[in-house]
């Protein structure tokens, strides 16, 4: 009974409010607030999804991109210490199949919203206001290009072509080889369409630097290229050719970085470990031992950056927490946290690394992708370690030549895809996925481990997929030959 009063209540209000809208009009603007937009102009859009695809809370465990903590374990950049909450890799743990869903909501559908706007030449796009409209879209599509990069590389198999439509809530997932040859296109053809117009007003990653985004591009291209090493491994292979074209596009020189600047005064912008040892007060995070012990395995037992890295405690050292332990323990002047110059309120976070590209373009070579064989990836190899040295401060020309460092023709992959591992540091995710692809450096999990013997191959779907969308998330399953929404199953490009 109550319920059909309800509804015979709101009948007769919209019937009052129908008769009595033109006394309503009478009223002009009377009620409307001056101090806010209905739709917000693509420079806003543009921002907001810069800064979430950066900066997702105060620990950010579950950013998309960079400085991610749970990415930093999956790469073993980091241990963790009172709190054993990652790094067990316990498959059953809700912590490993986290919700990529405000990735769709919070920055890719806005950028998408930038497309849609410039596209229609709508108000919200207006270029005297926004930068040229051939711009704004640009950027939103390199920028699309690369979050969705990053969600199919942890998830594998993700909602791509039928997502970003609000008409369309439970999308289907789209292959991974799909949407990886999509990204190429996506890339080339949103490069070729920047023109000589103003960059867009919103750009708070390179203040509308459009040259800036072709590396970016140009950058990525090269790097999705090289992590389809497994699936096409041969020169003159869909990778390959991607690869080369991807180096006349002009990717980072080796001096070159591009970095997400995070805002020392703004509390919304802070450097995310900033954010947690300095405003939340906490200490969960050590640097890893095993990153240590790795960077001291060379003739001089030490590495330029690893004072840069981690903490320098008692008697000059930087002392590291072993991974996945079994028991919890206090950090504080026990274990190295992460380096002072790393952890400031707007100390950056690297997207790309001149230095990542460097390391690429030898192990390229290596590969015989480019020409050259080992002269050129021994080139390439040293350049990439200069580049990182001078990148964190600590430029030492001799130290490509110690001992372990050194290039050698018999074990150039490993010494490579070391060397890369560690100028990723706290780049989590990504030293991960490089790990997954080439297996170096031998990581191995901890003591405390509840997943066997084996790193995880990716993170779990999550859970509300299995209720809010359970068919397409079963066929997704089925698609890439899984039975469960194991951490252990992998995505197309991971082959054995």
């Amino acid at each position: 009974m109550k319920n059909i009063k309800k509804y015979i209540f709101l009948a007769v209000g919209v019937g009052i409010l129908a008769s009595g809208c033109n006394k309503f009009r009478e009223f002009g603007d009377t009620n409307v607030d001056q101090t806010r937009v209905a739709k917000a102009a693509t420079k806003a859009l543009l921002t907001f999804a810069m800064q979430k695809s950066q900066v997702n809370g105060a620990t950010n465990t579950n950013a998309t991109t960079t400085l991610s903590t749970t990415g930093a374990i999956f790469g073993q950049h980091i241990s963790e210490g009172p709190y054993l909450t990652v790094s067990p890799f316990n498959d059953a743990g809700s912590t490993l199949n986290p919700s990529y869903y405000g990735f769709y909501s919070e920055v890719l559908k806005n950028l998408n919203q930038v497309i849609t706007f410039a596209r229609a030449g709508a108000p919200e796009a207006d270029p005297a206001a926004n930068g040229s409209i051939n711009n704004q879209i640009a950027v939103a599509r390199i920028m699309k290009a690369y979050i969705f990069w990053k969600i199919t590389d942890r998830w594998g198999d993700v909602p791509y072509t039928e997502a970003l439509n609000s008409a369309n809530i439970t999308p289907k997932f789209t292959k991974q080889e799909e949407i990886y040859k999509d990204l190429f296109k996506e890339l080339k053809e949103a490069v070729a369409q920047i023109d000589a117009g103003a960059g867009p007003t919103g750009d708070i990653m390179f203040g509308g630097d459009m040259d800036s985004w072709k590396k970016f591009a140009a950058t990525q291209r090269l790097l999705m290229a090289l992590r389809l090493s497994k699936v096409y491994p041969n020169a003159g292979e869909f990778a390959a050719t991607e690869f080369a074209s991807a180096i006349s596009a002009t990717p980072l020189a080796s001096g070159e970085t591009l970095k997400y600047t995070f805002l020392a005064g703004d509390p919304n912008n802070l450097n995310p470990w900033y954010n947690n040892y300095s405003i939340s007060n906490r200490n969960d995070f050590a640097i890893s031992k095993t990153i240590v012990d790795i960077m001291k395995n060379n003739g001089t037992g030490t590495d330029p950056r690893l004072p840069v890295y981690g903490e320098v405690l008692a008697g000059n050292q930087v002392v590291g927490l072993l991974f996945g332990v079994q028991t919890q323990v206090n950090i504080p002047n026990s274990y190295s946290r992460i380096g002072t110059a790393l952890r400031g309120a707007g100390s950056p976070a690297y997207i790309f690394t001149g230095a990542q590209v460097q390391f690429a373009l030898a192990e390229g070579a290596k590969r015989g992708w480019i020409a050259g064989g080992d002269a050129t990836a021994a080139n390439y190899y040293n350049a990439g370690i200069d580049a990182s040295l001078t990148q964190y401060g600590v430029a030492n020309p001799a130290f490509k030549t110690a001992t372990g460092i050194l290039y050698n023709p018999a074990t150039a992959l490993q010494q490579i895809g070391t060397q890369r591992w560690i100028a990723l540091y706290l780049d989590g995710w990504e030293a991960w996925s490089e790990f997954r692809r080439t297996g170096f450096p031998a990581l191995v999990p901890g003591p405390n481990s509840q997943n066997g013997t084996v790193i995880p191959r990716r993170v779990g779907y999550p859970t509300a997929d299995q209720t809010t969308n359970s068919a397409n998330y079963a066929a997704a399953l089925a698609q890439q030959g899984w039975t469960t929404n194991s951490i252990n199953n992998r995505m197309w490009w991971d082959k054995p």
